[in-house]
């Protein structure tokens, strides 16, 4: 394996024969992430818990998959500091040294909330952008305020810029995720963005007649 397999992630990979069709790694990474950022207990935080999730919702043996969920974490989710030890579950079955260390279960990062915020599976939102937050610096603060207004009015919206960011990230078009800072989609090309920006600031210059008339276009045709 090279030093760039370890170091990519694969959330927004796609079958290049299949469109938009993500890979089954990069469900599979979604998956943990999102398992990871919900509020579950301990047990199902762990390694196996986390594939006997994943397999019951897919309707397949655990061990079938067990095996792809640990190279995951050892591989991708924890040397990029993705996600970390939690602590540990004391067994009362199995080798006695096992018994005596206990098996870990897991919890997202900073970073890994962060990307789990760029994930379409995830509900919770508007809490993880709180938590995220409240690990960050001062310098990433200014984000906070626009984020959280525009996560309650424009979910969508919000979602596609973080979406955007982390994608970059894994595309290497971003060096580094944190400190977080928008300011970084500049760096790559995104025609998408522009379009955005161009009919927000053009939105705002409308009368109140035109305004209406616009929401109305934009109902028949959405």
């Amino acid at each position: 394996m090279t030093a760039k397999s370890v170091i990519k992630l694969a959330i927004f990979d796609t079958f290049k024969t299949k469109g938009d069709e993500l890979t089954g790694e990069a469900n599979r990474q979604r998956a943990i992430i999102t398992i990871l950022a919900s509020n579950v207990n301990p047990a199902e935080r762990t390694r196996t818990g986390i594939s006997q999730r994943i397999a019951k919702k897919q309707e397949i043996a655990w061990k079938n998959i067990y095996s792809g969920i640990f190279r995951d974490f050892d591989e991708i989710l924890l040397p990029m500091k993705i996600a970390e030890e939690n602590g540990r579950l004391p067994l009362k079955r199995g080798p006695r040294a096992l018994q005596k260390i206990g098996i870990p279960y897991y919890h997202l990062t900073k970073k890994g909330i962060l990307i789990a915020l760029s994930i379409s599976e995830i509900t919770d939102r508007e809490n993880l952008l709180k938590e995220f937050f409240s690990k960050s610096e001062s310098t990433e603060k200014e984000f906070e305020k626009i984020l959280s207004t525009l996560l309650k009015t424009s979910p969508n919206f919000t979602y596609s810029i973080l979406q955007k960011y982390v994608k970059a990230f894994c595309d290497n078009k971003i060096k580094d995720l944190l400190p977080f800072d928008l300011s970084k989609l500049k760096e790559i090309s995104d025609e998408s963005l522009g379009i955005q920006k161009e009919f927000f600031k053009a939105f705002l210059k409308l009368s109140k007649q035109e305004k209406q008339d616009t929401i109305k276009f934009l109902n028949k045709i959405t």
